[in-house]
Parts: structure tokens; C-alpha cells; sequence
């Protein structure tokens, strides 16, 4: 039995972050024989009853360590764990489980990862010193490639491929038809439907401002109907309810609808699919739409949302900063016009994304096999 620890930003009821775990899980499972889980997680009864894997709290040191001592690889798993923008803490977090397995002679493996930013250059000198001893480094774009080159990771040691979400199977309609019912949601006129899946924080910033408004006129001027869908549940609420309120304000409460409550990822799938186009400043908001076949319009906050829509052949609508209610309805305009051609299009680059993915596995296999 070859025993994987898998550390990540898991157990926090972030939808993208779940879709992560749920695909490493998934492949690991399939792909390799003989193996045994464990999840680092905030909350590590649930990840084990989601999972069927073993779990220990993240938060106890004595437990990580515990993990990572009995274990025979450490995989540091999807998403954008090295970085210091959100938090300067956390980057410092993942560099010492990995830096504990080194101590211990344990092998670690970095799993289709998005690197940086990495603004402070104790935190970039850190990152390259630990990566070295790193038995593989995949991460998800070129752009997560460039900046490890950058700040002094051998090229050689770097294998680009894509976000391993990529790979979760489309999820049957009619999960996300009867979750939206319940939530209250009625289409009985045959609106278009348009979800937003949004992040932000300030809930006076200009962004969400210039948002409201064009969810209004999509609403009055394009028969939409509105979906206001959160994928880090506790972060993402404060926003949406301010634009349901907003929209209710303006008499428009029936052409609303926001979720209410936390689903898992094949339900997120089904909701997502659910819609006829999304609006995504979430990163996994808009691969759960490239899966699910719905057009995206994306708005970005950080460069992780630029390299998968270029990765994809498409480009951010506009930055957080610079939106504007008048510029999103050309784009709204321009994407359902072309909405097959861009289907299509998309649809092509993620078959070729979920190729590369396979690689990660068959460095793991390598790594347990004793090649590397």
C-alpha cells in the first residue's frame, strides 16, 4: 500500500477548491494501484465523508506532521497555494509541510498548480529553495512556469499542462433543475438565463456598483433572468445578497434568484449547466462552464483568469478595475452571437488541456515505481 498525504486549501467550503480535491481523488484512484489517501483539511470529518479518504485538522501541527511522517509521498495539490497576495502566511504554510517531508525523507510532488504572485522576495527565495527538492513540478499554465523560471527554478524542472478540473465528468441537468427549484427559481417564461458567479470583498467598490447595473439592464433590456451563484460560500454571499437587494430595489425581485445554500461539485456542475451564459470573476466558475458547455464572459482579478481563458483561446472581458455596465453589454451582445463558434472553440482546447493532465500521473507513477 503506497500511502499519498494530499495538502491543499481543503475543508473551507470552497466550491473550486473541492472540484480540485474531487478530481486529484478521482485520478489518483483511477490511475494508480494500491494506494491510500490523506487529506489535510479544515475540516477533516467532512473531507472523509465527501472523500472517502482519511483526513487530519491542518490547523495541528502534530497531526501534519504525524501524516506526512507515516506516509510515503506528499503531493501539494491544485490550486494557487503558492502565492502571498491573498495572505503572506499561507504560501509560508505549504512551503513547511513540503520542507517537513524533505526533513523527513519523504518525497513531494507539486500537482497541476497555479504559482504566484509571489510579491515578497523572502517568500520567492524561499519557494525556489524548497522546489528543488521537489521529485516533480507540474503546474496548470505557462504563466505559473514563467514566474518559477523567473525567480531562479530550473526550466527543465517545469511541465505545464492545466487545471486538473478539467477532467470531472459533465453533471446530469436535471441535479441542478430540481436544486434550483427548490431555491425558489422559475423560468416559466423562458428567459434567458445568465448567472453571475462574483468575487469581491468591498462591497462599496465601483465593481459591484457598474455589476448591479448590468444585471438590471440584462433583466429590463434582454429578457434575462439573473442567477447569483457562490463559489466560496461564506466570501461570496455578502456580495450577492447586496445585488439581490439591489435588484429587488428596483422592483425586479421576481427576475432574481440567488443560491441560498452549499452544494457539491457535481450539483455546482448541474447549476452552472442550468444557465444559458456565465458571467465568472471566480477561476473554477468559469472551468465548471467550459465543462458543462455554457458560454462565459470572464472578468478578471488575477492572472490565474487570464491564463485559462487564454488557454481556452479566449480573453478577459476586462479586469475588476475597469469594468463598465455599457462595455459588458457589447461583450453580452458579441458572446450570445457567437455563442456556438465560441462553444466549439473552447470545447477543442479543453479535450487537449485534459490530455496534458495525464502526466501527473505518470510522473507519480515514476516517482512510486523508484524512477525519480
Amino acid at each position: 500500500m503506497y500511502k499519498i498525504v494530499i495538502s491543499g486549501y481543503y475543508g473551507f467550503n470552497n466550491i473550486g477548491d473541492e472540484s480540485i480535491l474531487t478530481a486529484v481523488v478521482s485520478s489518483l484512484r483511477e490511475k494508480l494501484p494500491d494506494i491510500e489517501i490523506t487529506v489535510l483539511s479544515q475540516n477533516p470529518q467532512s473531507t472523509a465523508e465527501k472523500y472517502g479518504v482519511k483526513s487530519v485538522n491542518r490547523r495541528s501541527a502534530a497531526a501534519v506532521i504525524r501524516a506526512v511522517k507515516n506516509c510515503d509521498l506528499v503531493i501539494s495539490g491544485g490550486g494557487s497555494l503558492l502565492q502571498d497576495v491573498t495572505s503572506r502566511k499561507s504560501i509560508l504554510y505549504y512551503l513547511f509541510i513540503m520542507r517537513a517531508a524533505k526533513l523527513m525523507r519523504k518525497k513531494f510532488f507539486i500537482y497541476s498548480q497555479g504559482i504566484g504572485p509571489i510579491v515578497s522576495k523572502l517568500n520567492s527565495r524561499l519557494t525556489v529553495k524548497v522546489l528543488r527538492s521537489a521529485s516533480g513540478i507540474v503546474v496548470r499554465d505557462i504563466s505559473s512556469k514563467e514566474l518559477l523560471v523567473k525567480i531562479g527554478v530550473p526550466e527543465k524542472d517545469v511541465v505545464v499542462t492545466a487545471d486538473p478540473v478539467l477532467r470531472i465528468k459533465k453533471a446530469d441537468l436535471s441535479i441542478g433543475a430540481k436544486i434550483l427549484a427548490e431555491e425558489g427559481f422559475q423560468n416559466g417564461d423562458g428567459r434567458t438565463v445568465c448567472g453571475f458567479a462574483i468575487k469581491e470583498r468591498r462591497l462599496d467598490s465601483g465593481f459591484l456598483q457598474e455589476l448591479c447595473i448590468s444585471a438590471k439592464r440584462l433583466i429590463q433590456e434582454r429578457n434575462c433572468r439573473i442567477l447569483l451563484i457562490p463559489f466560496h460560500f461564506s466570501e461570496d454571499m455578502p456580495a450577492i445578497e447586496l445585488m439581490e437587494r439591489y435588484l429587488a430595489e428596483e422592483g425586479l425581485q421576481q427576475y432574481v434568484c440567488a443560491v441560498k445554500h452549499k452544494y457539491l461539485t457535481e450539483e455546482m456542475l448541474s447549476i452552472i449547466g442550468n444557465t444559458d451564459l456565465l458571467v465568472g470573476v471566480r477561476l473554477h466558475a468559469l472551468i465548471h462552464a467550459a465543462i458543462m458547455d455554457v458560454p462565459m464572459i470572464g472578468i478578471s482579478y488575477d492572472p490565474k483568469i487570464n491564463s485559462f481563458l487564454h488557454s481556452v483561446g479566449m480573453k478577459a472581458m476586462c479586469s475588476i478595475y475597469d469594468f463598465k455596465n455599457e462595455f459588458f453589454m457589447e461583450e453580452y451582445d458579441k458572446t450570445q452571437a457567437n455563442r456556438e463558434a465560441l462553444l466549439a472553440m473552447v470545447r477543442k482546447s479543453v479535450d487537449m488541456l485534459i490530455e496534458k493532465l495525464d502526466t501527473n500521473e505518470e510522473m507519480i507513477r515514476a516517482i512510486i515505481a523508484g524512477e525519480k
